[in-house]
């Protein structure tokens, strides 16, 4: 295989590069904006527990506290997205590559009952990171951008 090193970013250090805090601005387009932070904190061989906590705001004005939780497992040459549930179900896995305009990234879908998810990964040059999700189906339809900046 071979390794993707992007400005910082390498397909085998992604994991690592996650741990710690993170601010989020996300806007999922026509329904909500959120801003909070996101937290990847390292469990065992491997793998990484993710927490997001923050202020969603709806398209109506009205302002809601929300989270989140999943679980990241490496993976040769990139990681695994799985829900945090008991037992963790699957979401979706990611393979990293080098991509134009300098960035590393991966993408994968996930069929949630009738509605599909396609997700996108994008590690930049700059240090943060977006997350882009595109559901489509008969009961959701709405595209998710979230954006990641390193908290010191």
């Amino acid at each position: 295989m071979n390794e993707a090193t992007i400005d910082g970013w390498d397909a085998s250090e992604v994991m690592t590069k996650l741990i710690g805090p993170w601010s989020f601005d996300r806007v999922i387009e026509g329904q909500a904006t959120m801003q909070g932070i996101a937290i990847f904190t390292p469990l065992d061989s491997g793998r990484l527990a993710y927490r997001e906590q923050g202020h969603l705001k709806l398209a109506n004005g009205t302002i809601v506290q929300a989270e989140r939780e999943y679980f990241f497992s490496s993976s040769d040459g990139g990681f695994s997205v799985f829900f945090r549930e008991d037992p963790p179900l699957l979401f979706h896995e990611i393979s990293l590559s080098a991509s134009s305009g300098g960035a590393l990234s991966g993408c994968a879908s996930h069929l949630c009952k009738c509605d599909d998810y396609r997700s996108v990964y994008m590690f930049l040059p700059d240090g943060t990171f977006v997350v882009r999700h595109v559901v489509s189906g008969p009961r959701k339809d709405y595209t998710m951008n979230t954006i990641y900046t390193r908290l010191s």
